[in-house]
């Protein structure tokens, strides 16, 4: 492959819609072109009846292979379309997740295509939801899958990943008394108790790590009321917290700062710890990084990598974007860490 072939492949990936909980498409259009290329190709979904569907494929009839290279399909919202100035290509999932996962198709058919890799080497997983609670990955734990080594594709500027950051997400919940706002003795404003314990949150100090820094706290996004002369009788606020260490300690400071308010509660909406990543590949450059991946979701002994083009700096903005030159390092760096896992001393 070289860079118009990842480019076009690229190109086609952004220019179908993906984002969360619409993957069909992209799933569709994988499952097409990956046959074209003459891989077996499943799609598997995620639940009994669900149009929401993995895609596995991998050369030959051997289901089972040492080495996994995964993938999201999905997308924040909102697709932003395809434009290409000079060797920059923006739109929606440039780099998160769509240019490593062109890349990893493209390092494995030119590995394929040096005579390097066959049946029972390597296979693709390209998943569902991963920015969405991750039920793609966390179904592939229950679709027979296991490797040995497996390969996450995320921006990471083309360094190896050491660790990144886990994720605690609730929502809390402000609960009151409707009533005019002229007299709002008379009520009681969810609004007002939700901003409050917004405010001790963010006063908070969560715990730090040496290796992955501090833990933060985000309030994504705050909905309450129905107009400016109503005192409001509920609110709510999906907030998240970017786990460095201590998910136990940090999931109680939540409750005890919320016990301290009378009129609002919690409720947790999903947690995964902090991950530790295999790094022990020559010629590569390493960092931790504070964003969430699918690498905890997928249970198993296998050895975990973390690498890809593109920066997360750009990602889930309207300029979304990555450089043909970070694609093609990309290319070289899946080939790499691929032959890696696949020699015989690689994985203990």
């Amino acid at each position: 492959m070289n860079a118009p072939s990842v480019l076009s492949l690229l190109s086609d990936l952004i220019q179908i819609p993906s984002t969360s909980e619409h993957e069909q498409d992209v799933a569709h259009f994988l499952d097409d072109r990956l046959t074209q290329l003459g891989y077996t190709v499943e799609r598997l979904p995620i639940a009994n009846g669900s149009t929401r569907e993995n895609i596995y494929a991998y050369l030959g009839s051997k289901r089972k292979t040492r080495v996994c290279l995964s993938s999201h399909m999905d997308t924040v919202p909102p697709h932003i379309p395809l434009r290409i100035e000079g060797s920059t290509v923006y739109g929606r999932g440039a780099c998160d997740d769509k240019g490593p996962m062109a890349a990893q198709i493209c390092a494995l058919e030119e590995l394929r295509a040096d005579g390097l890799v066959g049946e029972g080497d390597i296979g693709l997983l390209f998943v569902v939801g991963e920015e969405k609670g991750g039920p793609g990955m966390i179904a592939a734990n229950d679709q027979g899958l296991s490797f040995e080594g497996v390969i996450f594709g995320e921006p990471t500027e083309g360094k190896l990943v050491v660790g990144h950051k886990g994720l605690l997400v609730f929502e809390l919940i402000g609960e009151g008394k409707a009533c005019h706002s002229g007299y709002p003795h008379h009520g009681v404003s969810a609004n007002a108790a939700l901003v409050a314990a917004l405010n001790d949150f963010l006063a908070i100090k969560f715990p730090e790590s040496s290796l992955l820094g501090p833990s933060t706290f985000n309030i994504g996004k705050i909905e309450g009321g129905v107009t400016y002369n109503i005192v409001p009788a509920t609110s709510t606020a999906l907030c998240a917290i970017r786990v460095a260490t201590d998910m136990v300690g940090i999931k109680k400071i939540v409750s005890d700062t919320v016990s301290h308010h009378e009129n609002v509660r919690f409720e947790l909406k999903f947690e995964y710890p902090e991950t530790l990543l295999d790094h022990d590949v020559e010629g590569f450059k390493t960092a931790p990084v504070s964003y969430g991946t699918d690498v905890p979701r997928f249970k198993g002994n296998h050895k975990k990598y973390l690498y890809g083009p593109g920066s997360i700096l750009v990602a889930h903005g309207e300029k979304e974007q990555i450089e043909i030159s970070e694609l093609l390092e990309g290319i070289e760096a899946y080939k790499k860490l691929a032959m890696h896992l696949l020699k015989s001393d690689a994985i203990a």
